[in-house]
């Protein structure tokens, strides 16, 4: 028996190593980690090769947990985190996470219960802060299905904000909101969805708006994300809420990104 390889088995090892050569290996890029109501709230992308093909962030059932029950209203709102995404999440144009809990809620009435707002802005922490809703001008074309209201405060809300209605549902360093319209006419409380944010006409954000109840039940869901008019480059298709039981944290991921012109 010869003690060479013959022509057909070399030609096999070729091929077998020319295809793992081939295969792009995934990576996890860690970006920046802040407390937000008692755990650390981190950020992350995925890439492959040159590609980021997931960002997102970890969320601790901690933090979820740790939020006041009581916790005051303000104007602006104080966001519990404003978390720097890793440099590699640029290229699809994520900027940044803003974690902010909004104890008891907010107009539309079925937004009115315990939730979490997480924010993952496309403009970075400086343009996002500059924001005052004094260009109260609304986007021409928003996504299928979606709207974005005026809000009447009441007067308790008044005397705070020192606004009597929220034109596009503008908040000072935060942004215009467009909401999912059948949603926002439900008569039940909402559990999750997916908000776009706006301001000068152009998409800054998208928001995965959760209840706390349903954060608490500690399992896996997505929410649905919609094609945003105007919203030039890669954008995320998918959004989904993996529950992690032994970490005890939820890992937050939009992904399923193409081009959207």
């Amino acid at each position: 028996m010869s003690r060479f390889p013959t022509r057909g088995v070399v030609a096999g090892l070729a091929v077998a190593l020319y295809g793992c050569a081939s295969q792009t290996s995934t990576s996890e890029v860690a970006g920046e980690c802040q407390d937000a109501f008692g755990a650390d709230v981190c950020t992350w992308a995925m890439v492959e090769g040159d590609a980021v093909v997931e960002v997102g962030a970890t969320i601790p059932l901690a933090s979820i947990e740790g939020a006041a029950d009581d916790a005051p209203f303000t104007w602006p709102p104080t966001m519990g985190a404003a978390v720097d995404m890793p440099e590699a999440s640029r290229q699809n144009g994520v900027s940044h996470l803003t974690m902010l809990w909004e104890s008891m809620g907010h107009p539309p009435a079925t937004f009115a219960v315990p939730h979490f707002d997480f924010h993952f802005y496309l403009i970075s922490q400086d343009e996002r802060l500059a924001i005052d809703c004094s260009q109260l001008s609304k986007p021409s074309d928003l996504p299928e299905g979606y709207g974005m209201p005026d809000e009447q405060l009441p007067p308790e809300l008044v005397e705070i904000t020192g606004v009597e209605t929220l034109i596009g549902l503008c908040v000072p360093e935060m942004g215009m909101h467009s909401l999912v319209a059948v949603e926002m006419e439900s008569p039940e409380p909402f559990d999750g969805t997916l908000v776009v944010g706006y301001y000068e006409e152009t998409p800054i954000f998208l928001e995965p708006m959760i209840s706390r109840s349903l954060l608490l039940e500690r399992r896996s869901f997505d929410l649905t994300v919609p094609a945003v008019p105007g919203l030039h480059g890669e954008q995320p298709t998918m959004f989904r809420a993996d529950y992690d039981a032994e970490q005890d944290a939820y890992r937050f991921t939009f992904s399923g990104f193409s081009s959207n012109g």
